[in-house]
């Protein structure tokens, strides 16, 4: 049975639930010396128009590296449920109380210890433009019979579908 959507909506939905599942992710960003660069990030909520937000200081080198190139790339992966989701955007980044309230989480004072009011706290928007994600129904048994059963016949395993989808 295929886990392929009907409808972009339906599509947009399902990236937005995985990566609210995971919420842990890898944003990436370009160094000022055009080098990827990866670090964690808690996503703090995704809206299904596709936008993604975070906190941050705005003097750290993920907010002066996307003030010099907004592209960014915001990756989920979720063992427990054997999805994974790439989100490709724009960032942009400024500190609007009103949403950081609403945003916040009293976890967040391990970073940020003075909560909404630590110096240089900011919110990073990322705009999705487009998508992929990997869905695989199947347990993680069941996943490993199929990887071994791969390498038993030469034959790439089967690990779920992959599925597009532009905002």
């Amino acid at each position: 049975m295929s886990n392929q959507p009907t409808s972009a909506a339906e599509a947009r939905a399902r990236v937005t639930e995985l990566a609210r599942a995971a919420r842990i992710c890898m944003l990436t960003t370009i160094a000022l010396d055009g080098r990827q660069v990866s670090r964690p990030m808690g996503l703090q909520e995704a809206e299904f128009d596709g936008d993604l937000w975070f906190f941050a200081y705005a003097d750290s080198a993920k907010v002066r590296q996307l003030r010099v190139n907004p592209e960014v790339n915001v990756a989920f992966s979720d063992q427990k449920h054997h999805a994974w989701v790439s989100i490709s955007g724009t960032a942009t980044e400024g500190f609007d109380r009103a949403r950081a309230e609403r945003l916040w989480n009293p976890l967040l004072k391990a970073w940020f210890p003075d909560g909404l009011d630590t110096p240089g706290l900011t919110l990073i928007k990322v705009h999705a433009s487009s998508a992929e994600y990997w869905d695989s129904p199947s347990s993680t048994v069941v996943n490993l019979l199929g990887y071994a059963k791969a390498a038993a016949t030469g034959q790439p395993p089967e690990v779920g579908e992959s599925h597009q989808v532009t905002f």
